[in-house]
């Protein structure tokens, strides 16, 4: 299966390729019942993020002061649905906006890590010789950061300088998107080093193109059907990393509401509020599973092989 046409392709049949590539495409990951279930399930979270403002039922800040009594409320006491934290705020309002936190550092993160790793493995594969070897020599350098501890230590520096979240939120971006493109990167350089030896591509060349076209135009789109697939399951890394970071104390700060912090919170209460727990840990784990789901649909819809 051809993503794009190879320069010189008739302009009639280009268009009916392109077609049948789409249809054989949504074809595919129709079969894939689980896949379309993740997607379902993403479309809904997404929904929910974009409109925490106007479907929270309360301010995810705002503490009851007149039924809470120093205890977290039980599910469905004095209209809390999920009932409350041990500071007497919503739980669903908290569950809402933290989906919105949670999404939008693995969204912004995963575009720096894909835009990253796909200029300097195009750039890699394309050409070779010394410049793959330089751009392959940083990669590994970057490989062997560990990531987690370096998140640890910055986010931590930063957080005792300020406490504002948006502050640490722009770091958790910058670090994880800034550190995480390696894999991408090996994995278009790969691509690349098949199709630049392609006919399309010689004709491309022949034709007088300049190398930033031919990679960008006529490369890059062949290769786009790996990257999305990566790109999916960089999004539940990432999820699962700022949660993680937010758990330990380091990440998005409170009293912003994290899917992460919210789980680190509720650890003083566990036995006494153990849906203080559940609830945000079953967020995180039906996200991740939904987009490892869907990014299996989509490896097997891209995959060439795939009957």
């Amino acid at each position: 299966m051809a993503a794009t046409v190879p320069l010189g392709a008739a302009p009639a049949a280009a268009a009916d390729d392109v077609i049948i590539s789409r249809n054989t495409v949504w074809r595919r990951f129709r079969r894939h019942k689980v896949a379309i279930a993740g997607a379902v399930v993403i479309v809904f979270l997404a929904l929910i993020a974009a409109l925490a403002n106007f479907i929270a039922p309360a301010d995810p800040n705002f503490i009851d002061q007149v039924h809470w009594q120093g205890y977290p409320l039980a599910p469905g006491a004095f209209g809390h649905i999920l009932g409350t934290d041990e500071n007497g705020r919503d739980l669903l309002a908290r569950l809402i906006f933290g989906a919105r936190i949670s999404l939008t550092v693995a969204l912004f993160a995963v575009i720096m890590e894909i835009t990253i790793g796909t200029v300097l493995g195009a750039i890699s594969g394309y050409y070779g010789g010394w410049v793959d070897f330089v751009i392959m020599r940083v990669t590994d350098v970057v490989l062997s950061i560990p990531l987690l501890p370096l998140l640890l230590v910055i986010t931590a520096i930063v957080a005792g300088t300020s406490n504002k979240a948006a502050l640490n939120f722009g770091v958790i971006v910058l670090i994880i998107g800034g550190l995480s493109w390696p894999a991408v990167a090996r994995l278009v350089r790969a691509s690349f080093l098949s199709l630049r030896e392609r006919e399309f591509a010689e004709a491309a060349k022949a034709l007088g193109n300049k190398d930033g076209r031919i990679i960008f135009r006529h490369l890059l789109p062949n290769a786009i059907a790996p990257i999305i697939v990566q790109a999916t399951l960089e999004v539940a890394n990432v999820i699962i990393l700022e949660s993680t970071l937010s758990f330990l104390g380091f990440g998005i700060q409170p009293p912003t509401a994290s899917w992460g912090n919210m789980l680190a919170n509720a650890q003083s209460n566990i036995t006494v509020a153990p849906w203080a727990a559940i609830f945000p840990g079953l967020c995180i784990l039906i996200t991740v599973l939904a987009i490892n789901y869907l990014g299996d649909g989509l490896r097997d819809a891209l995959d060439p092989n795939t009957r």
